[in-house]
């Protein structure tokens, strides 16, 4: 972060803070209006908002965050393993291995849903930014399963709309240690950024809304089989809200997972899956409704823990 401290010149009195900022900054008027509804302007020491009119004589100090780093383009890069799972003219449904981002971010060289799809000759929307075209929800990195991206412009609003109104159903197994009771329930906690390590997240009073309602399917003496259910879709959110009730993910070391347990069943990765994906049709209104095979990573360790005990 940098402060700026400026005096407001007798032309710009008037002035909305937004379109004054853009002037006087170089920014463009909508970064200038985020910085204000951010609460990072203060005019006289007063925090402003960004159609707020600014006075001769007074005092603008504007803290501007640093840059971020650059996002890289889409490589067309083919990804083994990464079936397609449903497709028509305006939507394909992946059905993604591990290893694989959903778009290109900083930091990241790996492959990518995007990439993949480029790479095969796919279509993809041109809506949204341009290294997430055509991207309207993502899995982390280390989940595999289900991931829709629309193929057309009308597609990409549609699903985004979906989504946003929260009628799509999306249903995830997961392996979590221990024995969650109720066996069906709700995590009703709010989720940001963990306070003292910025890669992941956690339950925080003043994070955002997340809901998650699940059902344990098989219970073992380790570890419950578990259908849950997103009301809501922040990042980490089903990993976050099992750690919260101390029933972590098996293979979720960054989320307090037992790394005994995962070395045990061969995992490296969270023992989570996206496997069933339902939704209405956003041109024309058919549900559509995708399922998934767990891969043989997390076959393996059910296997592995449903036999250590019998």
């Amino acid at each position: 972060m940098s402060t700026r401290t400026l005096p407001v010149p007798d032309g710009l009195a008037g002035e909305r803070v937004d379109a004054a900022l853009a002037r006087m900054l170089g920014f463009s008027r909508t970064q200038a209006a985020e910085l204000a509804s951010s609460g990072a302007v203060l005019l006289d020491g007063r925090e402003v908002g960004k159609s707020d009119r600014l006075v001769a004589g007074s005092w603008l100090e504007v803290t501007v965050p640093e840059a971020r780093p650059s996002t890289p383009a889409v490589v067309a890069e083919p990804v083994p393993g990464m079936t397609i799972a449903y497709e028509d003219d305006d939507v394909v449904v992946v059905d993604k291995p591990v290893g694989v981002a959903a778009h290109p971010s900083p930091g990241w060289t790996g492959p990518t849903v995007v990439g993949a799809l480029v790479a095969s000759g796919y279509r993809i929307a041109t809506s949204g930014a341009a290294e997430r075209q055509g991207i309207v929800h993502r899995l982390d990195v280390g989940t595999s399963g289900l991931m829709a991206v629309a193929k057309s412009e009308a597609a990409y609003t549609g699903l985004k709309r979906a989504f946003k109104e929260r009628t799509v159903e999306k249903v995830y197994h997961a392996l979590a240690q221990g024995h969650p009771e109720p066996t069906t329930g709700t995590i009703d906690a709010p989720i940001g950024r963990h306070p003292s390590a910025d890669y992941k997240f956690a339950v925080v009073a003043d994070g955002k809304h997340s809901v998650t309602h699940y059902e344990v399917l098989e219970m073992l003496p380790a570890a419950s089989l578990v259908e849950v259910h997103l009301e809501t879709g922040r990042t980490h959110q089903i990993r976050v809200h099992f750690q919260a009730v101390r029933h972590p993910l098996v293979g979720d070391l960054t989320y307090g997972a037992d790394p005994v347990l995962a070395s045990k069943v061969g995992l490296e990765r969270q023992w989570l899956h996206a496997v069933r994906l339902g939704f209405e049709h956003p041109l024309t209104g058919r549900w559509v409704e995708v399922t998934s095979e767990y891969p043989d990573d997390l076959a393996h360790a059910l296997e592995v823990v449903r036999g250590a005990y019998r």
